[in-house]
């Protein structure tokens, strides 16, 4: 018997030649999809995560125990005039929510450093300086 990975979209996709490509992609949220990059380098570990459209002062930024929460909602509404009896409304939200476990010796005394750029949330903490070794010392007994 063979094995078979399912696919839990695949009921979505069954009518797809009657419907739009827009409908089609408007039932699939896009949180569905993971935008989060964690990776270290010999200095920082970085954190980044895609907040497309969000503007930044809808972005809520947490970390505590080691953990970083990454939280962003934003609606827009627009409102276009199509005719003189007929007016036409816009909205849209978009809704993210991260949470990770930031690896690495994170320095408690620096604060983490956050920039937006192209929808792109950056997240940098910098690591703590590694204890070098102690040598200790053998002493002869009494």
């Amino acid at each position: 018997m063979a094995i078979i990975r399912w696919d839990p979209f695949s009921m979505m996709r069954w009518g797809a030649p009657l419907l739009d490509a827009d409908e089609l992609g408007s039932m699939v949220s896009p949180s569905t999809s993971n935008g989060l990059d964690v990776y270290e380098t010999a200095d920082s570990v970085v954190v980044q995560a895609n907040l497309a459209g969000v503007p930044e002062d809808k972005i809520e930024i947490t970390f505590e125990k080691g953990i970083l929460w990454i939280r962003a909602e934003w609606e827009e509404e627009k409102e276009n005039e199509k005719s003189e009896d007929r007016k036409y409304y816009s909205r849209s939200s978009r809704s993210y929510s991260y949470k990770v476990a930031v690896p690495g010796n994170i320095d408690a005394k620096r604060e983490p450093e956050a920039s937006v750029e192209n929808g792109i949330l950056k997240v940098l903490f910098h690591k703590a300086e590694e204890e070098k070794p102690k040598k200790i010392q053998v002493k002869a007994g009494k």
